[in-house]
């Protein structure tokens, strides 16, 4: 198997995108999460959450606009939703919103069960990096399944 190295897509909607230092990345409209890679825009999908933004994703409209994107996601083979903050930043209120912590991170769990795995990461370079490992990793397995499907259906092997 040759080497790849997978572009990750970045929603143009995206309004302070993670910078990618492994893998080149760029600019597109992605029907469904933040980040993706490219040519696999329908199996990976990373949505991605700063702490006032996922608080503010817990009650009303932005709950029911968030939960439809979600649930979108939940049809990939490969989705997460990347909280960019730590937890502790919840559970000690650090967040303008008079949203109990409680209620957030029963809503974030409530979430993950319906949904997609959640993963936190406190700094925004190590969300960046984690993208970049999962996109490598998952761009790899596609390539490798597509490689295998490829001998299989050559009549010279």
């Amino acid at each position: 198997m040759k080497p790849i190295q997978p572009t990750i897509i970045i929603d143009t909607r995206e309004q302070a995108p993670l910078s990618f230092l492994r893998l080149p990345s760029l600019r597109g409209t992605l029907t469904s999460g933040d980040y993706s890679v490219q040519g696999l825009e329908d199996l990976f999908g990373i949505e991605r959450k700063s702490i006032a933004d996922l608080v503010s994703c817990c009650v009303g409209d932005n709950r029911d606009r968030f939960e439809r994107e979600l649930h979108r996601l939940r049809g990939f083979r490969f989705a997460r939703l990347l909280i960019v903050g730590a937890q502790a930043e919840i559970t000690t209120h650090r967040y303008q919103s008079k949203i109990p912590p409680k209620a957030v991170l029963h809503t974030v769990k409530a979430f993950e069960a319906r949904y997609i795995p959640v993963v936190w990461e406190p700094f925004p370079e190590q969300a960046a990096n984690l993208i970049e490992e999962w996109a490598y990793w998952f761009a790899r397995e596609v390539a490798k399944a597509a490689e295998t499907l490829a001998k299989g259906c050559n009549p010279n092997n």
